[in-house]
């Protein structure tokens, strides 16, 4: 299992180590408020990391190499941190886990795909900025997307 990332807190600036696998959503021990949960999987940690998520999963097939996956990054990372407790981004490197791309059937990249409770809600292929990839995933995340949980930590 990837070790742990240190992440700082939004509100409050803490820095705490939040786990690429947890039980509960991550929150900052000083303040209390949802961390942001941003992490990288490979094909043997998807399952913990992916599909056994507490809260909705954003996966970013991508590569080093591709243009419009450096578009969408800083957009997946926004999004992290402002649907923290309800919303796990995960970034995919297609050129080192070619069984997940074959797995989720990427044919072009970057892909994003939606998964609650390990299973897929939708997906969407090409580049988008942050304020566009916030209306794609708004809209699917399940009401009662709230975030509780034990720490991440």
């Amino acid at each position: 299992m990837s070790e742990p990332k240190v992440v700082a807190c939004p509100s409050c600036a803490q820095k705490t180590r939040v786990r690429a696998a947890a039980g509960g959503v991550p929150h900052c021990p000083k303040c209390g408020r949802a961390l942001p949960w941003l992490t990288d999987s490979s094909t043997m940690e998807f399952k913990a990391v992916v599909e056994d998520s507490p809260v909705p999963v954003l996966i970013d097939f991508w590569a080093p190499w591709c243009g419009p996956c450096r578009i969408v990054a800083p957009a997946v990372e926004k999004l992290s941190r402002d649907l923290a407790g309800k919303l796990k981004a995960v970034k995919v490197n297609t050129d080192q886990e070619p069984r997940l791309q074959e797995r989720f059937g990427v044919r072009g990249i970057p892909t994003l795909v939606l998964m609650d409770a390990s299973e897929e809600r939708d997906r969407v292929t090409g580049a988008m900025g942050a304020d566009a990839l916030r209306r794609w995933v708004e809209p699917r995340l399940p009401v009662n997307a709230k975030g509780q949980g034990k720490t991440g930590r």
